[in-house]
C-alpha cells in the first residue's frame, strides 16, 4: 500500500482509537505516537519529491457524486507537506507536558482526536486533486481547528474568538464554493487535472476567479483586510495549537491561491500588484498593532498578519516581474516569498511555544506582569530571544535571508522598470524597511519587558523552567532557523522544483550560488560573536565581581511600579509613526494643579478594520435581516411549503437551461 495512504490511515485510526480511553496520560501517549509516526512518513515523502522531482499520484474509490479520491503529491504540495509534518511533530511532543496539568482535571482524548484530525485535514488539503475532496478536507480542517481554539470554552473570551473564527472561515468558504462550482461547470469535471480548460477563460472571467480565490483563501491566510479572526483566535488557543495554526494551517490559504493560479491563464500585472500591495499594507498594519499589545500571544498573532503580508508581497511582486518580462527578478521575489513561508513556520513556532512556556510558568499572558524571567527560565528565555532575532530578520538567522531576497528583487526592479512601475518597487522597499524597524521595536519590547529586569508580580517571582520536551521542541525549531541562516543555498535547493512550478520556468543553480556569500557571512558573524563573547567572559573572570543595587532613579526603595511597561517602551513609536486612527486609546483623568489628586489611566489597542469598518457593516446587515424574521414561522407545514417552492423553482430552471442547451 502507498506510504502516503498509510500516513493518512495512521492519523485517522489514531484519532478514533484515542477516543476509546478516558485516561488522559494514555491519550497523550497515543496521540503523540500517532502524530510522530504519520508526520515522519509524510515528511520523508515530501523530501523525496522535492529532491527527486517524482510526483506521487494516488486514486482511491469514492462514492461521493462528482468527487473522486484523487491525491497528488507534486513539488508544490510537497513544499507545504514538509513544514506541516515538521511543525506537527514538534507541537505534538510539546503538547504532552504543556497539557499535563490540565489532564488531571479533564479528559484529553478529545484534544488529541481533533489535533490528529486537523493534521490529517491539512495534509489532505495540500494533496487533494479533486475540488469536492479539497472542499471536504478544507471544511474538516476548519471544524477541527475550531474545536481546538475553543478548547477552554468555559471562558467567554474563548467562545467569542472561536465563533468569530468560524464565521470568517465560512464567509471564505462561500467564495470558494463559487470558485470551484464555476470552475467545475466550465471544465465539466471537478478533477484538478481537467482544470486546464480554464486557460481558455476570458480575461474578465479569469479575473473574477482570481478575486474569489484571493479573498476566499485570504480569509484563512490572514490576508489584510480579512484577517479579523486571527488576532482573537491565536491568543485563546492552547499554545501548541497557536503555533500549528500560525505556522502551517493558515499557509494552506497561500497554497490555495498558488494552486488556483496554476489553473488560470497567464496573470496580468495588476493581479500581482494587487497581491503585493495588500501584502505590504498587511505587513505594516500587522506590525503596527503588534507593537501595541501587552498580551504576548496577541502580539504574536498580529505579527503573523505582518509576516503573511511579507510572503504575499514577495509572491505578488514575482507575478508582476513575470508579467513585465523580467524572469530573474521574478525568481528572486518568488524565492523570497516561498522561503519566508518556511521561515515563518519555524520562528513563529519558536515564539508561540516560547509564549506557552512563559504562560505555563506564570499563568498570565500580560507582559506587564512578567519581568526577570530570564533568570528563572534561562533555557526557554534564550530560545525565545533567538526566535525574536529570527523574526526580526537579523543575521545569522533565517528571517534575514528570505527578506533579503525580497529586498533585492525590489531594488533590481526599481532600476530596470520605467515610470510608475519603477517607483512602486522602491516605495515597497521603503515600506518594508519601516516594517523591519517596527519589528525590531516590537520584539525588543516583548523580550525586554518579559524576560529582563525585576519581577513585576508574584507569579513572575515564582516562575520555573519549562519541561524538557517543551525545550526540545523549541530548540529544534531554533536550530532549523540557524541552519537556514548559515546554509541558505542548501535549503533553497529544495525550493527549485516548486519555484519552477510557480514561476513557469526552469530554475538553475544561479539562485543558490548567489546566496553562498550570505551563508559565509553568517558563519563569519557567528564566529565573531563567539570570539567576542569568549573574550568578554575571560576578562570578566580575571576581574573581581562586585554586586550592588541597580540605580533606582533617586528612589531608595524602587518598586516594579516605576519600571517601564510595554506601553511606555513603544509610546514614542506610536506617537510619531502611526496615524491617529491606529494609535492606542487612552482613557482616564489628567494631571492638573500643583498637588494633583490620584488618577488612573488605561490604554488599550483596538483593530480599526474590525471595530470601525466590519462591525458596523455587519451590524447594519443584521438589522436589515431582522425584517425577514416573519418568514420563520416555527411551523413545520410552512417549512415544507418553502422546500416545495424551492424544488419547483430549481426544476423549472433546470428544464429551461436544458432546453436552451439542446
Amino acid at each position: 500500500m502507498n506510504l502516503f495512504v498509510i500516513t493518512l490511515m495512521i492519523l485517522l485510526g489514531g484519532s478514533l482509537l484515542v477516543l476509546l480511553t478516558r485516561n488522559s496520560s494514555l491519550a497523550t501517549r497515543m496521540g503523540t505516537l500517532t502524530t510522530l509516526l504519520a508526520t515522519t512518513l509524510s515528511g520523508y515523502l515530501a523530501l523525496h519529491v522535492l529532491i527527486s522531482g517524482q510526483s506521487l499520484a494516488i486514486s482511491l474509490p469514492w462514492t461521493v457524486p462528482g468527487g473522486e479520491f484523487n491525491l497528488l503529491l507534486d513539488p508544490l504540495a510537497a513544499f507545504f507537506v514538509l513544514p506541516i509534518s515538521v511543525l506537527s511533530l514538534l507541537c505534538a511532543l510539546y503538547a504532552g507536558p504543556y497539557m499535563a496539568d490540565e489532564g488531571r482535571t479533564r479528559y484529553l482524548s478529545g484534544h488529541w482526536f481533533f489535533f490528529n484530525l486537523m493534521v490529517l485535514a491539512m495534509l489532505l488539503v495540500v494533496t487533494a486533486a479533486n475540488a469536492v475532496l479539497f472542499l471536504a478536507a478544507w471544511e474538516c480542517m476548519t471544524i477541527t481547528s475550531f474545536f481546538l481554539v475553543a478548547w477552554n470554552h468555559q471562558q467567554e473570551e474563548v467562545r467569542k474568538a472561536a465563533w468569530l473564527y468560524m464565521l470568517a472561515a465560512h464567509l471564505g468558504m462561500m467564495l470558494l464554493l463559487a470558485l470551484f462550482v464555476y470552475s467545475g461547470s466550465y471544465s465539466h469535471s471537478f478533477n484538478f487535472s481537467d482544470f486546464g480548460a480554464l486557460q481558455q477563460l476570458s480575461p474578465a472571467s479569469a479575473s473574477l476567479l482570481y478575486l474569489l480565490a484571493l479573498f476566499g483563501f485570504g480569509v484563512k491566510a490572514g490576508l489584510f483586510p480579512v484577517h479579523i479572526w486571527l488576532p482573537d483566535a491565536h491568543p485563546v488557543a492552547p499554545s501548541h495549537v497557536s503555533a500549528l495554526m500560525s505556522g502551517v494551517l493558515i499557509k494552506t490559504g497561500i497554497y490555495g491561491i498558488l494552486r488556483v493560479l496554476s489553473f488560470l491563464p497567464t496573470a496580468p500585472a495588476w493581479w500581482g500588484w494587487l497581491l503585493a500591495l495588500l501584502g505590504a499594507a498587511g505587513a505594516l498594519y500587522g506590525i503596527s498593532l503588534a507593537a501595541q499589545q501587552r498580551d504576548i500571544k496577541r502580539c504574536l498573532a498580529y505579527s503573523t498578519v505582518e509576516n503573511i503580508g511579507i510572503i504575499l508581497l514577495g509572491l505578488g511582486f514575482g507575478m508582476v516581474a513575470t508579467a513585465e518580462g523580467y524572469p530573474q527578478i521574478a525568481l528572486l521575489a518568488y524565492a523570497g516569498g516561498l522561503l519566508h513561508l518556511w521561515n515563518h513556520a519555524l520562528f513563529k513556532g519558536v515564539m508561540f511555544l516560547g509564549a506557552g512556556a512563559v504562560m505555563h510558568a506564570t499563568g498570565t499572558r500580560d507582559m506587564n506582569l512578567m519581568g526577570g524571567l530570564l533568570r528563572r527560565m534561562p533555557i526557554a528565555g534564550l530560545f525565545w530571544i533567538g526566535g525574536s532575532l529570527a523574526i526580526g530578520a537579523l543575521p545569522p538567522f533565517n528571517g534575514f535571508i528570505s527578506e533579503w531576497l525580497i529586498y533585492i528583487s525590489l531594488v533590481d526592479a526599481g532600476t530596470l522598470l520605467n515610470g510608475l512601475n519603477a517607483l512602486l518597487p522602491l516605495l515597497l522597499f521603503g515600506l518594508l524597511g519601516i516594517v523591519g524597524a517596527l519589528a525590531l521595536v516590537t520584539f525588543s519590547r516583548l523580550i525586554g519587558i518579559s524576560l529582563l529586569g525585576q519581577p513585576r508580580s508574584t507569579v513572575a517571582e515564582q516562575a520555573h523552567e519549562a519541561a524538557p520536551l517543551m525545550l526540545v521542541s523549541m530548540g529544534l525549531l531554533l536550530a532549523c532557523c540557524l541552519f537556514i541562516g548559515l546554509y541558505p543555498q542548501g535549503v533553497l535547493s529544495l525550493l527549485i522544483l516548486p519555484l519552477g512550478q510557480i514561476a513557469g520556468q526552469m530554475v538553475g543553480d544561479e539562485l543558490t550560488t548567489a546566496l553562498t556569500p550570505l551563508g559565509h557571512g553568517g558563519v563569519l558573524l557567528l564566529l565573531t560573536v563567539g570570539l567576542l563573547s569568549g573574550g568578554l567572559l575571560l576578562l570578566r573572570r580575571q576581574r573581581p565581581e562586585q554586586q550592588g543595587a541597580t540605580w533606582g532613579c533617586g528612589f531608595q526603595f524602587p518598586s516594579p511600579r516605576i519600571a517601564y511597561t510595554g506601553e511606555g517602551y513603544s509610546e514614542m513609536a506610536f506617537r510619531h509613526l502611526l496615524p491617529k486612527f491606529m494609535r492606542p486609546v487612552v482613557t482616564g483623568g489628567k494631571v492638573a494643579g500643583l498637588f494633583p489628586a490620584p488618577i488612573s489611566l488605561a490604554q488599550h489597542s483596538t483593530d480599526p478594520v474590525l471595530y470601525q469598518i466590519l462591525t458596523p457593516l455587519f451590524t447594519a446587515i443584521a438589522t436589515r435581516c431582522q425584517r425577514l424574521r416573519w418568514l420563520q414561522q416555527g411551523r413545520l407545514p410552512i417549512y415544507l411549503l418553502y422546500i416545495l417552492i424551492a424544488s419547483t423553482v430549481l426544476m423549472v430552471w433546470s428544464l429551461w437551461a436544458g432546453s436552451r442547451g439542446g
